[in-house]
């Protein structure tokens, strides 16, 4: 388990360190060659890791596992040509006792588009540890925890055609939710993902 979390680690890197260099090859011309204005709304397809702590000692963060990304929507509005407000829905499905979960949020965050392809995202919200909706259990998989979430992302537009563009990204989401009687669950999740944009 260690070697897998050490390569996905390490994944993680080589993707960061491709996106940033991507974005810096960019001709750096400040003129933006997209109008981007009024709504927005974008879904993401992907893949990552979660680790998931338990402060009742039940599960603890040297144990990660892969996790597909849903749902991860963004909704928002522009207010100028680089700069938009938007509602982020970030989440993953997870195994936590033999049941599938749901660890999301509800985040108002900006997004602020540095060069005409490259942005970076990012805000503080509502995290949500729910059951995942195909996966209830009466008694047993069926309780909803709510805390607070931060999130990070980035991302390269890498076509564009008037208002669709199409994005490879990375999100690192940090979640903590009350549990019953005092305790806690902690997730770090980070996922690259392709990003599908309408604005």
């Amino acid at each position: 388990m260690k070697k897998i979390k050490q390569t996905l680690i390490k994944m993680a890197c080589v993707a960061f360190a491709l996106l940033s260099g991507i974005a810096y090859a960019q001709n750096t011309n400040s003129e933006t060659t997209t109008q981007r204005k009024g709504f927005i709304f974008e879904f993401v397809v992907g893949g990552g890791i979660i680790s998931i702590e338990d402060s009742a000692g039940i599960q603890t963060f040297d144990k990660s596992q892969g996790t597909f990304v849903f749902p991860d929507l963004k909704f928002g509005y522009m207010l100028n040509e680089r700069l938009a407000i938007t509602a982020s829905l970030p989440g993953n499905i997870y195994e936590f006792q033999d049941n599938d979960r749901h660890f999301g949020g509800f985040i108002p965050s900006l997004q602020y588009w540095v060069k005409d392809r490259w942005w970076i995202h990012g805000g503080i919200g509502l995290a949500i540890d729910a059951p995942a909706l195909y996966d209830i259990k009466d008694d047993i998989n069926d309780d909803w925890n709510f805390g607070c979430a931060v999130m990070a992302s980035t991302g390269y537009e890498i076509y564009k055609k008037k208002n669709f563009a199409l994005n490879v990204q990375s999100k690192l989401v940090l979640g903590r939710t009350s549990l019953d009687g005092d305790a806690h669950r902690d997730a770090v999740i980070f996922n690259v993902g392709l990003g599908l944009s309408w604005l």
